[in-house]
């Protein structure tokens, strides 16, 4: 196993030509993984359950147990993704390969550039992708800690009143979204209050002064004539 700066994790490399194996794992290192070779169809399982590999790169053709049945017996007990080898291309054998639930399928002669591309392409897509945060809201410099209850526009904070906050809430969790006066004032004023709906121009105008660059030309904090305010889309900065 080769040590590695930018660990991207271990690569079990299962093949018995022994130069084919060197070659493959001089790339994968080369791309920041780690890597464990061996040699004997009867050692994968268990090498496989001792590195905690990323992902393993199977030949079909081994000593003692063929890749087919090792790709069987993995995925009785992980989903751990696997990149199978062949000197043999005909269809019926990828197909094979991918009904027992390989990930991919390698013919012989390969690029190593090409099967480390493979790689890292079934690693993206078998990683979850991080969840969105929930707790923060941010557009273009402009971000809103829920949790924290803060604003900032471009690292610098802002002070804000709790209805100024509970506005830009409002609109800044659904961009895009044309809310009438009337749904504004119930997500600022929920314990029912009697306030006239031009208030909310009120605050709108003193967010616009805290949060643009221009408050009479915002970017933000869009206007709906005739209906109440927006927060800005992407495609629209």
């Amino acid at each position: 196993m080769s040590p590695s700066i930018n660990n991207q994790g271990t690569v079990l490399i299962v093949e018995d030509d022994r130069n084919t194996a060197a070659l493959v794992a001089a790339y994968l290192e080369r791309e920041g993984f780690r890597t464990l070779v061996v040699h004997d169809g009867g050692e994968a399982i268990q090498a496989a359950g001792e590195c905690n590999p990323v992902l393993v790169i199977l030949d079909v053709m081994l000593p003692n147990m063929d890749g087919w049945e090792i790709c069987r017996s993995l995925r009785k007990i992980s989903e751990l993704p696997v990149l199978m080898l062949t000197a043999r291309e005909e269809e019926v054998d990828r197909v094979a390969g991918l009904a027992m639930g390989a990930d991919d399928y390698v013919v012989k002669p390969f690029s190593p550039r090409e099967l480390v591309e493979r790689v890292k392409a079934i690693l993206r897509r078998s990683r979850p992708a991080s969840p969105p945060s929930l707790s923060l809201l941010s557009f273009d410099g402009l971000e809103l800690d829920m949790e924290k209850h803060k604003v900032t526009r471009d690292g610098r904070a802002i002070a804000l009143t709790s209805s100024e906050f509970k506005l830009l809430k409002a609109l800044m969790s659904s961009p895009g979204k044309a809310f009438s006066r009337e749904e504004l004032l119930n997500h600022c004023y929920r314990h029912g209050e009697e306030v006239i709906d031009r208030v909310i121009d009120v605050h709108i105008g003193k967010l616009r002064q805290k949060i643009e660059d221009d408050p009479a030309m915002p970017r933000f904090i869009l206007t709906v004539r005739g209906h109440g305010y927006r927060f800005s889309e992407d495609d629209e900065v």
